[in-house]
């Protein structure tokens, strides 16, 4: 596990601070952004899934899965739980747009607003959670998407054991992902039909995230963990289901 730590906080700062962001322009695009909250987690008091297996369908997964990854690849998300950690929605199922699918916090932009504006307004009413702009650890490349939006995430420090109060016409959800099983897991590159850009993909519980949130997820490993910075991630795809 990784420790939350003032420390860390400095660390990660740093690896962020040293990365030169990438911006782009909107095009057309509307502006919206992320928060990627970190806090502390217990890895038997956080860990587990309110849904079953069954309830979870994964028919739309692009690339080829053996059937030993299948068996284990049930949609929940589980056994990832434990110290420092950063905070992941799963959708809530009544909505328009992607419904039950993986997010980070976040929106668009209203008038007026920056990104951290949004970010910070968004983040107390998905989840009930009001942090300040002293809260900035730091942040990753605007990533545009299919479905018209340019995302900007900022990643905030969000306090070891913050209460947090789910809206549940948003929010199915929230899950504490230990960044040591971010920092471990092995990210995938799929190829479909229907681009000629990679598709990410990366496993955590026993499910497979997927960009746009994966991308940011893959940045933050990168640059922030692994301190690799200038890895740049807006060329990687999304599946097909979150182009809509």
């Amino acid at each position: 596990m990784i420790d939350y730590t003032a420390d860390l906080r400095t660390r990660l700062g740093a690896a962020l601070s040293a990365h030169e962001r990438r911006q782009h322009s909107l095009e057309g695009r509307r502006h919206a952004a992320v928060a990627v909250v970190l806090v502390d987690s217990d890895a038997e008091r956080h860990d587990g899934d309110p849904l079953r297996a069954e309830d979870i369908d994964m028919s739309e997964v692009p690339g080829a899965i053996s059937a030993d990854e299948l068996r284990s690849l049930d949609g929940r998300m589980v056994g990832v739980a434990g110290g420092a950690a950063f905070l992941l929605c799963r959708r809530a199922s009544r909505l328009k747009r992607h419904a039950g699918q993986w997010a980070l916090p976040g929106g668009r932009l209203d008038d007026g607003e920056t990104p951290l504006d949004a970010a910070l307004r968004e983040l107390d009413e998905e989840l009930g959670l009001r942090l300040g702009p002293d809260s900035v650890v730091g942040w990753l490349d605007d990533y545009p998407t299919r479905s018209g939006y340019l995302i900007t995430p900022v990643v905030l420090w969000g306090g070891e054991d913050p209460h947090l109060d789910p809206a549940p016409e948003e929010v199915f959800a929230v899950y504490r992902i230990g960044l040591h099983a971010l920092r471990d897991t092995e990210p995938r590159f799929v190829s479909i039909p229907e681009s000629n850009r990679p598709v990410l993909q990366l496993p955590l519980g026993n499910d497979l995230i997927h960009a746009p949130t994966a991308a940011i997820l893959f940045q933050l490993r990168q640059v922030g963990l692994l301190g690799r910075s200038g890895e740049r991630v807006d060329h990687l795809e999304q599946p097909v289901f979150a182009w809509r």
